[in-house]
């Protein structure tokens, strides 16, 4: 009997000790005695936090935090080897003090065991730093703002984005289920954008098909440096974010006047989700797109009020590589490419021809002399007062243009980036540009106004193909052969009228490169306007046209024209000729033979002899002329950069 009692007693005994609550009442009597780290250790945490009986804690906000603990989760998770004390520093004993007190966060833990591997190599070391990299940059993210209704509490803390207790490394099974779960996490808060989301093609492709290469709220918000997606800062990474996914998007976004203004730094331009929705992005062919055929009017109409149909033909993202669809972006591109290509290779053979030549032929003594039988008036009055102010205000314009113009072609530059600052922004840059494009244009007008007056007032004795005509004739082309024939060597200098083959293509180029620019500028300056009459897709043709023709006009101006006119070794160092109205009556004679030769027969030369320009207007015509070219191969400088440095 005494056995038996003493087997049932054990039993008994057995049997409290097994229940919670007693095992509970035992773990915390040896807690006491025992040693603080042993005493909590996980297994020990685990007891009760391993129970799959849903637990949960509410916090003081009515939130409710889940208590249950996952061990197979947590074993494969990155804090496997972390002891829960490491994170819950408040515990010293079991049972712990409910509700529990302020713990040490995950940025001071992180930092504290970054700064105690010594390593710096280690794997260990770079995900460490990594980590803690994330967590400042959280710090500064809206999450870390104080809530605007309990200013007690954070927006959003570590854990309460990241299951501490589940966070597995790249490519882990763990980082699939957070990333299929972030939507969910996202909508604790965000309640209204995760239902969005959900009835989007991302969120669809998401969470219906299990496609996890769909994009989700950390794809477009950044995962730890959210900020306001009302300030810039979002508003740009968003956009950039866009492109990490559709990257041929990004591409031809970038390159349209929308996507150049986003590259330099602000936001007052169309982004992606401008035209294709937040969180609610649909596919084209759905009905409830934005982007739809249907709706893309009233989507356009957002900023660009009063726009016409018109708006509906144009390619927002017109690709001029692609021929097969966009045929007519493709050729027209291709085109204005050859066509710079064309030019430039002719003119700068020309200009390096003509260089050798002029070198070889002042080391041998050659070229034009000094004239002795007009000591009085040995200077040939060129050109009227009015052609000069024309010839400045033109100048000026053109380079105002040029600086305003490149500053977005060239937007991925570092200084494109300096200027648009420097100017007060994309609106002020906006205001200057066209200013001077008006300017430009009213001088460009002004200057065939003229010439038709001109023309009309002689119209006895003008010949438009005669010698004082600027239309190209058969004889031009005769000087260009004689004079490649002279570069080497084969034959003497041709003999010139009043305008040489260079200066007619001086001006022929200019008055073409004005009217392609001026006209696709004037179709862009009011594209509401011009939705009215004309379809979208001109919008595309004429922003290729534009932009490469005015990077054209800027290249051989400031190269080609620089050389004809200030620096072939017999012009050296710089001509004020267009500033001061004359030149030299030798080098009148010697540039241009067959006029002098024509006036002196016709007995008209002495109406055209003056005498030589004042010191003042002399000094004042050297100090603009040095200042334009200055400035023509400061902006040549940033055109060559901005060039050279695209992707």
């Amino acid at each position: 009997m005494a056995g038996i009692a003493r087997g049932t007693l054990a039993l008994i005994m057995t049997l409290v000790l097994l229940w919670p609550p007693a095992a509970a009442a035992m773990a915390a009597a040896a807690d006491a005695a025992d040693d603080p780290a042993s005493a909590t250790a996980n297994h020990r945490c685990l007891r009760c936090h391993a129970d799959p009986e849903e637990k949960f804690h509410v916090r003081p906000d009515g939130s409710r935090v889940n208590l249950f603990i996952d061990i197979g989760k947590f074993k494969r998770s990155v804090h496997a080897k972390q002891p829960c004390t490491g994170c819950h520093t408040s515990v010293t004993k079991l049972p712990h003090q409910k509700p529990l007190p302020k713990s040490i966060g995950c940025i001071e833990c992180h930092r504290t065991k970054l700064a105690a591997e010594q390593d710096t190599g280690s794997p260990t070391y770079q995900r460490l730093s990594t980590a803690v990299a994330q967590m400042e940059s959280y710090l500064h993210s809206v999450h870390a703002q104080p809530n605007k209704k309990d200013i007690s509490r954070i927006n959003a803390t570590c854990y309460d984005c990241h299951d501490a207790h589940n966070i597995g490394t790249l490519g882990s099974l763990q980082r699939a289920e957070h990333r299929l779960k972030n939507p969910e996490v996202c909508g604790r808060c965000h309640e209204k954008q995760e239902n969005e989301y959900k009835a989007s093609m991302h969120g669809k492709a998401l969470l219906e098909k299990r496609k996890l290469d769909s994009a989700v709220c950390s794809d477009c918000h950044s995962t730890h440096n959210i900020s306001s997606a009302k300030g810039d800062p979002m508003k740009l990474a968003i956009t950039r974010n866009c492109g990490n996914c559709h990257e041929k998007a990004r591409e031809t976004y970038f390159n349209s006047y929308h996507g150049q203004v986003h590259k330099l730094g602000y936001t007052n331009t169309a982004k992606c989700y401008d035209c294709h929705g937040g969180h609610n992005i649909k596919n084209v062919a759905d009905p409830t797109s934005t982007v739809h055929l249907d709706n893309r009017l009233k989507t356009c109409n957002t900023c660009h009020e009063d726009a016409k149909e018109g708006f509906l033909s144009f390619h927002a993202h017109g690709d001029p590589k692609n021929f097969d669809k966009y045929p007519d972006i493709y050729v027209v591109s291709k085109f204005m490419q050859y066509l710079i290509y064309g030019v430039m290779i002719f003119f700068w053979t020309h200009v390096i021809l003509w260089l050798y030549r002029e070198l070889k032929d002042r080391l041998q003594g050659c070229g034009h002399v000094e004239d002795v039988e007009h000591p009085d008036t040995v200077f040939f009055r060129r050109f009227h007062p009015v052609w000069r102010w024309i010839h400045a205000l033109f100048a000026i314009s053109t380079m105002t243009l040029v600086i305003t113009g490149t500053t977005l072609l060239f937007s991925h530059t570092d200084w494109a980036k300096a200027v648009i600052t420097l100017l007060g922004g994309p609106v002020i840059e906006g205001i200057i540009h066209r200013t001077a494009a008006t300017i430009w244009i009213t001088v460009f007008l002004g200057h065939i106004g003229i010439a038709l007056y001109n023309i009309w007032r002689t119209r006895k004795t003008f010949r438009w193909f005669g010698p004082t005509s600027l239309i190209p004739n058969w004889q031009d082309l005769k000087d260009v052969v004689r004079m490649y024939k002279w570069f080497l060597g084969f034959t003497s200098r041709p003999k010139f009228e009043r305008w040489t083959y260079w200066q007619k293509f001086d001006y022929w180029a200019p008055f073409w490169g004005a009217t392609v620019i001026g006209l696709s500028g004037l179709l862009m300056f009011n594209p509401t306007l011009t939705s009215q009459y004309l379809p979208g897709w001109v919008f595309n043709l004429a922003t290729i046209v534009h932009a490469e023709e005015a990077l054209l006009a800027t290249v051989f101006l400031f190269t080609v024209h620089f050389f004809n006119v200030h620096f072939r070794p017999e012009k050296w160092p710089l001509s004020t000729t267009i500033f001061t109205g004359a030149l030299p009556l030798a080098e009148f004679k010697y540039e241009h033979t067959q006029e002098y030769d024509r006036l002196v027969a016709n007995g008209e030369l002495e109406k055209y002899l003056v005498k030589r320009p004042t010191r003042t207007v002399e000094s004042l015509a050297t100090i603009l002329s040095a200042t334009l070219i200055t400035a023509g191969f400061l902006l040549l400088t940033l055109v060559v950069i901005g060039y050279t440095t695209q992707h």
